[in-house]
């Protein structure tokens, strides 16, 4: 197996061996979300697998580590919970997505029936479409020149278009990136934001399971599309409201982050902006090059089955490893100039979306959101400028801005 991960006889390692980096570094504090990259290269730096004695965790930080991981799901397994809690040992906190929180063969059943859902051939057929929005959403913020581009862009676009497609009622769509919110933030420890996030969950969590019942789905959309495929017997009909909701909080959030991020470089990188305007067809790869280097997902976890070995180092049967996706985003070892937002720069191979049969569900939505918006601004030839505090918005698992207030008009 590659990066130094291999196979062995599989066996209960009861201690934690001696010989990996003990790191004394919180990945779920918020002084960490506040000061990233510091903290992300002693974590790549300590070694090819670190322990966390704050939560008693393995960690791999560095990228061939951390690939290896995400394409090796017969070792490193997703139906124990992706996030801290392992489900072999106490009650997940709402039902498992049969997407995330599955494995093969189980999740490629069901993993099949949202790749036809959500396929290349329909991205092409509501491209015009989100386009035609996007094009409309930056006419309209260009008049207004003084926005915050994460509640005026990077959060209404996508509400403007993705609840549509998705099939969606008018009413309560408030409660989508809050449940997403808290969706990510479960991932986490016992910590403040795990806690408040799931106690005001209730409101949230019941309008999405209302939402993901048939009769609440408008005919032709992405959520009607995946009923459709019980009545195949593709899928059962109690799983086709538990896809739909993976959708919901799968087809959100990586586009609100990841857009959030890419107006965010841009603004801070004039000459990429102006290398953008002077090439619109650059707006996917500018895109990409923002998941990569701000990557609005940072972590997930793994739980292993077997004895297992990281970079000589054996690791236990039963035991949770978190998988730092923005430290390998920026690992040196694999990027040149990681640190450096580079619109040309080839992105292929970033795990920005994750890697392997669990790769986001929702990227091909993501992708196309980010492109027309970005060619858009493109098109009109915008600049940006950042002109108020920035604030982060923290969650344990994504990463992303509350406020970004930027002044928007023609270069």
């Amino acid at each position: 197996m590659s990066a130094g991960i291999s196979s062995a006889p599989m066996q209960v390692s009861g201690s934690k061996p001696p010989s990996v980096p003990h790191v004394d570094i919180d990945p779920f504090a918020i002084d960490f979300f506040d000061d990233l990259y510091p903290a992300q290269e002693a974590l790549r730096e300590a070694g090819s697998v670190v322990y966390l004695d704050k939560w008693n965790v393995y960690g791999v930080a560095r990228y061939a580590q951390v690939h290896a991981v995400l394409n090796d799901p017969q070792t490193f397994c997703s139906s124990r919970g992706v996030g801290l809690s392992d489900f072999k040992k106490e009650k997940p906190w709402r039902p498992p997505s049969l997407i995330l929180e599955a494995d093969p063969p189980a999740h490629t059943r069901t993993r099949a029936v949202l790749s036809k859902v959500l396929s290349p051939a329909v991205m092409k057929q509501i491209r015009d479409r989100f386009a035609a929005a996007a094009e409309a959403k930056v006419d309209e913020l260009l008049r207004r020149r003084h926005i915050d581009a994460i509640a005026d862009l990077a959060e209404a676009y996508p509400l403007s278009v993705f609840p549509d497609a998705m099939g969606l009622q008018q009413e309560g769509r408030e409660h989508l990136l809050a449940y997403a919110g808290v969706v990510f933030n479960a991932f986490g420890p016992p910590n403040e934001l795990r806690q408040t996030a799931i106690e005001r969950s209730a409101p949230h969590q019941a309008y999405v399971a209302e939402q993901c019942q048939r009769k609440n789905l408008t005919p032709g959309g992405f959520g009607a599309c995946i009923h459709a495929f019980s009545d195949s017997g593709e899928i059962r009909p109690d799983e086709a409201p538990l896809l739909v909701r993976s959708l919901l909080s799968a087809g959100l959030d990586t586009t609100v982050n990841g857009l959030g991020a890419a107006v965010y470089c841009l603004a801070r990188f004039p000459d990429e902006m102006a290398r953008l305007r002077a090439n619109p067809s650059l707006a996917r790869n500018a895109f990409e090059e923002a998941v990569r280097f701000e990557s609005p997902v940072q972590t997930f976890f793994r739980t292993t089955t077997r004895e297992v070995e990281i970079g000589g180092h054996m690791i236990g049967e039963g035991e949770k490893v978190l998988m730092f996706l923005g430290a390998a985003n920026r690992d040196p070892r694999r990027w040149d100039e990681p640190d450096r937002y580079d619109i040309t720069r080839k992105t292929s191979g970033h795990v920005g979306f994750g890697s392997g049969i669990h790769m986001c569900v929702g990227q091909l939505v993501a992708r196309l959101e980010g492109e027309v918006v970005l060619a858009a601004l493109a098109r009109r030839g915008v600049a940006i400028e950042i002109d108020g505090p920035v604030k982060r918005r923290y969650n344990n698992t994504l990463r992303g801005l509350e406020s970004l207030p930027i002044t928007i008009k023609p270069a």
